[in-house]
C-alpha cells in the first residue's frame, strides 16, 4: 500500500464512544449516533477521525472501543454525553482509502501489516481522518478516508 510520512500535529476533539465488535456496527454508530450528535451541536463541516484504542487481534470483540472524533477550537465547550481528547502530535505513515465500510477492516490490517513488516510502527493511537467536506456516495457506499499509523 502507498503512503507518505507526515508530521501530525496534537489535535484537541470531541469524542463519543462506540464499544463492541468492529465492523459494520461502526459504520452505523457513526450514522445514528455520532452525525446526529455532531450536527446538534453546530459542529459538521468539520475534519473527523475514527481511533481504534484497542487492537481487535488481542482484544475481546465486545471489549474493543473505538472514539468518533471530531476537530473543535480550543475554547469550545465540551458538554456530555461527548468527552475531551487530545490526539496526539507526531510522525504518521498516511494512505489514502477509497471504498466501503466492508472494505475498511480488509485496508487497515494491510496497511498495519505493511507497517509492522518494516519495523517502523510506533506506540500510539491509529486513526482514520475523514475530510470536513465528507460524503459518501448513496449508490454505491463508496467514500475517501485516510488511514494513519505511527511511526518511528
Amino acid at each position: 500500500m502507498e503512503y507518505e510520512i507526515t508530521e501530525l500535529p496534537a489535535i484537541r476533539v470531541a469524542y463519543l464512544r462506540y464499544k463492541g465488535p468492529f465492523g459494520a456496527a461502526i459504520g452505523e454508530f457513526w450514522k445514528e449516533v455520532f452525525t446526529p450528535w455532531q450536527k446538534a451541536f453546530g459542529l459538521h463541516n468539520r475534519v473527523t477521525y475514527g481511533v481504534a484504542q484497542d487492537d481487535p487481534g488481542t482484544t475481546p470483540p465486545n471489549e474493543c472501543r473505538y472514539d468518533a472524533c471530531v476537530e473543535v477550537a480550543a475554547d469550545y465547550p465540551i458538554a456530555e454525553p461527548a468527552k475531551e481528547a487530545t490526539l496526539p502530535a507526531g510522525r504518521y505513515a498516511v494512505a489514502k482509502f477509497n471504498g466501503t465500510a466492508d472494505q475498511m477492516p480488509a485496508a487497515w490490517a494491510a496497511f498495519f501489516g505493511q507497517i509492522q513488516a518494516e519495523g517502523s510502527f510506533a506506540p500510539g493511537p491509529c486513526m482514520e481522518r475523514y475530510p470536513a467536506d465528507y460524503a459518501m456516495d448513496p449508490a454505491t457506499g463508496v467514500f475517501s478516508a485516510e488511514l494513519c499509523i505511527p511511526v518511528k
